[in-house]
């Protein structure tokens, strides 16, 4: 039986840092789960008096084949490069000629959203960090 993953990324503003991945990956906001009409109303149900989260924000692809992201809100600061990293996957549908270029457009849009480039490898992909410094790659 194939399972389906959801991915959770910590963070210090998950609803800020929503957006940004919104552009990245062309998600949208995930809906509460029926009965509730807010997230804040779903939440409440867990009435957990350790959990010191006080914003979290949840993503899904609206064409329903990518993972779900959940941005999870974390006190402690990041201390290094984390070991998964997501692949931002722009080009597959450009001609040969073209892919480069719309890598390079996609990078753009991101820099100007608040990401910043940490590495490139022409002609093939682009490594970036989004406003809080988690690392991901245009390719």
């Amino acid at each position: 039986m194939a399972h389906t993953i959801g991915l959770a990324l910590d963070c210090h503003h998950p609803t800020e840092l929503a957006e940004f991945w919104k552009l990245a990956l062309g998600y949208e906001e995930e809906p509460p789960p029926p009965p509730f009409t807010t997230r804040a109303e779903w939440a409440a149900q867990f009435d957990d008096p350790d959990d010191d989260q006080d914003d979290g924000a949840w993503l899904h692809d609206p064409a329903g084949v990518g993972p779900k992201l959940f941005l999870q809100q974390v006190k402690e600061p990041k201390t290094e490069k984390i070991r998964l990293h997501l692949d931002v996957r722009v080009s597959l549908e450009a001609s040969r000629e073209d892919r480069w270029p719309t890598i390079q457009a996609k990078v753009a849009r991101l820099v100007e959203a608040g990401g910043r480039v940490v590495g490139e490898h022409p002609e093939h992909h682009v490594v970036m960090a989004d406003p809080e410094g988690n690392e991901f790659c245009v390719c």
